[in-house]
């Protein structure tokens, strides 16, 4: 029996005074507004599902770059919750910020360059600006999460030319297209991306559904998947609550997708991967 570890949950505060709405993009998710889970609410269905640790990644697409809710989060609950945030990188003093946020207690950094309030890819990944963000991550060993499509991979390799000790963790697999199914031809990108060791997968919700869209399935994929970059570089997330349905239940539909895997892998994928990604998670000690 392993740990399970969440890498992808948000938190929404129902104090709209002191944590104020500022979405990036300008417009707040329908998810935010329609079905927010504030961080005990978080906790509650971690208990529920049997989810030991959690790392609460900043709502963009309701706070913007204004972290303070999950740094309240993990301060409450320093032994179920750790944090990733969000600034901008393009500013002169995003050094500075990145510093601070990390001296708060969060423990990655998340990009955001794609979502429902700003569709398409960003055009900034690689921009020249953000260079001593990645220096400075890379230098620390600090992950790096990224919300993107696979329109941007172009733009990340280079990147990882640049700081090829950099840790990035790909959001949804930086959303393939799977419709059309083995050999995977549309998601092809992504594959080539094994080769670069510092190149982590989230695996989320929207990566189960994909699997199963056209004439892919889960169990076509996923093996193929595992196979190219190794579970010890895919990490679990359940994406609660920007995903309808119950913590519980994105959980249980992970496991039915990937229970054709081996259990190592499950329990890498899982569990593992997130504690080498993000090592604070090793200091929380197992769930009681």
């Amino acid at each position: 029996m392993y740990d399970i570890v969440d890498t992808h949950t948000h938190a929404i505060s129902p104090d709209h005074v002191r944590y104020p709405l500022a979405p990036v993009g300008g417009r707040q998710s329908d998810w935010s507004a329609h079905r927010p889970a504030d961080y005990e609410t978080l906790l509650a269905a971690m208990d529920v599902a049997g989810i030991a640790h959690a790392m609460v990644v900043q709502a963009s697409t309701a706070y913007g770059n204004d972290n303070r809710y999950v740094v309240d989060a993990v301060k409450a609950h320093p032994d179920r919750f750790c944090g990733v945030f969000s600034i901008d990188v393009l500013v002169e003093d995003a050094v500075d910020k990145f510093k601070y946020w990390i001296a708060e207690g969060m423990r990655g950094l998340r990009l955001f360059l794609t979502g429902t309030t700003m569709p398409g890819q960003a055009s900034w990944l690689d921009d020249e600006r953000s260079y001593p963000v990645w220096e400075y991550a890379q230098a620390n060993n600090i992950s790096i999460c990224l919300q993107m499509t696979a329109a941007g991979i172009p733009a990340l390799t280079r990147m990882l030319g640049l700081f090829p000790a950099a840790r990035v963790l790909l959001d949804h697999l930086a959303r393939p297209d799977l419709a059309g199914g083995p050999p995977y031809a549309s998601a092809a990108s992504l594959f080539d991306l094994a080769a670069h060791p510092g190149v982590y997968l989230k695996l989320t919700n929207r990566t189960i559904s994909e699997a199963a869209r056209g004439v892919s399935t889960p169990q076509a994929f996923f093996p193929r998947v595992v196979e190219a970059f190794g579970a010890k570089r895919i990490a679990w997330g359940s994406n609660f609550p920007s995903a309808a349905g119950s913590l519980e239940s994105l959980l249980a539909e992970a496991k039915a997708g990937l229970s054709m895997l081996s259990a190592e892998d499950q329990a890498w994928i899982f569990g593992d991967t997130a504690r080498s990604i993000y090592p604070a998670l090793n200091k929380m000690g197992a769930a009681s």
